[in-house]
């Protein structure tokens, strides 16, 4: 890996691929090249000209990591040409996530699986990030016996034609959504919380309940989190562990679009007994979901691996 690691962005000009750029740029990398569909080809975003995501393009092996911020099916179609072209690949969807062997990885939580790639890594869902960050250090103190999650999600998660819709949407319009895949029990958004929670905490039995909604916020997600612990946690005990946690910042009223919009932290509060289980603890979460959510965690999971490149060289 070079000193000047070469970053491509596929999916450049999305809702994720735009602030990915931002991010890029602020943490000082030039070396870097952005892709999307035919349609956006020669467009400019800042310094860079989009290039055309095509097989041929990706599997160049000119690019040492490549972020992926584009929907399952092309990512099943262009990932695995990235990585035969020698490329690292770091994919937002959820085409790599629960499959066996390809490590999906927070780095506050589980950053050692990153190294244990072969050519692909998945950057998980935009609550699941926020979620196990803020579980990690409570499971570790204590123990997890069981988590419940109600999620409230801004419209950019669902990609920049859903913030636009809401832009020209009147306020009287404004309602709560559940605009996932829907099974007849849960929405995918929900069995996915579920299970990459599961894999990235290394507890396949840990039972996990969550029903996720959509809210008229155009960024930021939040989370209204109940877990029980096999030992007795106080909140107070709580509030130490995770403003002592990376990435982790601790305010009474969390919120999404105000406060947490726009930073890299997950803000985390209302810590307080939960009553109805012997040892409950219930809180509150907000996150930008572009940023920590998306494109910030597949940014460090690539330094992660770029470091790793560099100390074996």
């Amino acid at each position: 890996m070079p000193d000047r690691p070469s970053i491509g962005v596929v999916g450049a000009t999305g809702a994720v691929g735009t602030v990915t750029l931002d991010l890029l740029r602020q943490r000082g990398y030039d070396n870097v090249r952005v892709f999307a569909s035919a349609r956006s080809t020669g467009k400019r975003l800042g310094e860079w000209t989009v290039e055309e995501a095509t097989p041929d393009a990706l599997e160049r092996g000119d690019v040492d990591v490549f972020l992926f911020s584009v929907g399952t099916s092309a990512s099943r179609e262009l990932v695995p040409h990235a990585v035969r072209g020698g490329s690292v690949a770091v994919d937002k969807s959820s085409a790599y996530r629960l499959e066996p062997g390809i490590p999906l990885v927070v780095p506050e939580v589980n950053g050692a699986r990153a190294l244990e790639h072969e050519g692909i890594l998945a950057n998980p869902n935009c609550c699941t990030i926020p979620l196990t960050t803020a579980l990690k250090p409570l499971h570790e103190a204590a123990g997890l016996v069981r988590v419940r999650v109600a999620t409230y999600q801004s419209v950019s998660g669902a990609g920049a034609q859903a913030m636009e819709r809401l832009r020209n949407e009147a306020p009287a319009e404004h309602d709560l959504r559940m605009d996932w895949s829907f099974d007849g029990e849960e929405f995918d958004e929900e069995s996915k919380l579920r299970l990459e929670t599961q894999k990235i905490m290394e507890l396949p039995d840990l039972p996990i309940q969550a029903t996720c909604v959509r809210v008229p916020v155009m960024v930021g997600h939040a989370e209204a989190v109940w877990i029980e612990t096999e030992e007795n946690l106080p909140p107070e005990r709580a509030r130490e562990l995770l403003a002592a946690a990376p990435s982790v910042r601790v305010e009474d009223f969390p919120s999404p679009g105000k406060a947490a919009a726009g930073i890299d932290d997950v803000l985390v509060g209302r810590l307080r007994r939960d009553p109805t289980v012997e040892h409950g603890l219930a809180l509150f979460l907000a996150c930008d979901n572009l940023r920590k959510g998306a494109a910030l965690n597949a940014i460090q999971i690539a330094e992660l691996v770029v470091h790793r490149a560099r100390a074996a060289a």
